[in-house]
């Protein structure tokens, strides 16, 4: 039986002293687009509204859950960025989104 590939990282390296450095913005930058994506609501009323709303915040959170990996691997995960962004934009936090992009040069800080 074939083995399951998984795609090739991507993203920003973080050396190893500017992640233990940067832990703590990094982990309330994602602690935050969490809190935020769950607290909002559909912006329409009926069922087919609150699922896709549903989705977009389900997306956002794993978008998280993959930033938080590829942290943990010593990375900013791109496939990550785009995914949470892409979400937080939808559920209308443009200026949350914007925070999350500026996670790439979080080492520049």
């Amino acid at each position: 039986m074939p083995r399951a590939t998984l795609p090739p990282m991507t993203g920003t390296p973080i050396h190893p002293d500017d992640r233990a450095r940067l832990d703590q913005v990094f982990m309330q930058v994602v602690l935050d687009v969490q809190a935020q994506a769950q607290q909002t609501a559909p912006a329409q009323s009926g069922n087919l509204a609150a699922m896709f709303h549903r989705e977009t915040v389900s997306d956002a959170l794993q978008g998280c859950a993959m930033l938080i990996a590829g942290w943990n691997q010593g990375r900013v995960d791109d496939a990550a960025l785009t995914r949470t962004t892409k979400a937080l934009r939808a559920l209308d936090l443009p200026d949350l989104a914007t925070r999350v992009e500026k996670l790439r040069q979080i080492a520049d800080a």
